[in-house]
């Protein structure tokens, strides 16, 4: 039978996104996913490559094109019981 994860941790974050206008402009939505994976990995204290990013949450990134990410973005973070960490837009 398949464990059925529980969430461990729930908690809200408003992630600033302006070091992603740091870059050139053909890689700031991009750098803006990695930018949240790793504020969300160093504040849960997991990998980054453990912390999954949402639906909403990537097409909200990427709504104005590669070029102009959102300056701000405010998620609701799920850790569960397998380590894995599931970050979604707070809407």
């Amino acid at each position: 039978m398949s464990e059925e994860k529980k969430v461990e941790v729930s908690r809200e974050y408003v992630i600033n996104l302006r070091r992603a206008y740091e870059v050139s402009r053909s890689k700031r939505a991009k750098y803006a996913v990695g930018l949240i994976r790793r504020f969300v990995a160093r504040h849960l204290k997991v990998e980054p490559r453990a912390v999954k990013i949402g639906q909403l949450l990537n097409a909200a990134l990427w709504s104005r094109s590669i070029e102009k990410p959102p300056r701000r973005v405010r998620v609701v973070v799920e850790k569960y019981s397998d380590g894995t960490v599931k970050v979604e837009l707070k809407e």
